[in-house]
């Protein structure tokens, strides 16, 4: 009885051991490997960016990103240290005909409401004025008045009225 036991776990290790074989003979010669001259280095190219066709309006830090001149209290000049902005913004609109800009006037809270829509409108057309002396066609700029309608700052202390004190300018 033993024997035969032995004989059927010897048959059935082998049938096992059939079964678990694997087709691919491991004895086949390798296949030869063919040199073609690579040292070893990426080959593989990558193309530059072409910074330099973005629009100047886009970048973040650039002087057209600047679009808002602010004014002292009750007053509607252009300070001398946003010439600079006004310059560059009609530079820009001279070399880009097909631009519009509406200028937005505004001012702080204080005040009437006529008071201040007739000091925005100053404020802005000021803006425009100066936009126009330095070439730009009046076709390209709208100057229109918010008031204290649109304010920056929402406090009421003098940190914010200055804030408020500004003509926006604003691309279409």
């Amino acid at each position: 009885m033993l024997n035969i036991r032995n004989f059927a776990l010897v048959v059935a290790s082998a049938i096992l051991l059939a079964a678990c074989s694997s087709p691919v003979k491991l004895d086949d010669k390798a296949v030869p490997v063919v040199d073609s001259g690579a040292t070893g280095a990426d080959t593989r190219s990558v193309n530059t960016v072409d910074a330099g066709s973005s629009d100047p309006l886009n970048q973040p830090g650039g002087i057209l990103s600047k679009r808002s001149i602010y004014f002292d209290f009750d007053s509607y000049t252009v300070k001398d240290e946003f010439k600079a902005v006004v310059e560059a913004h009609a530079q820009y609109l001279n070399s880009h005909k097909n631009r519009k800009i509406i200028i937005q006037g505004n001012t702080d809270d204080r005040g009437g409401r006529e008071y201040n829509l007739a000091l925005g409108q100053k404020r802005a057309e000021a803006v425009r004025k100066a936009l126009v002396l330095l070439g730009v066609s009046d076709t390209q700029v709208e100057a229109v008045s918010l008031g204290k309608e649109k304010p920056k700052a929402l406090g009421s202390d003098e940190a914010s009225y200055a804030e408020n004190r500004r003509s926006d300018i604003v691309y279409q």
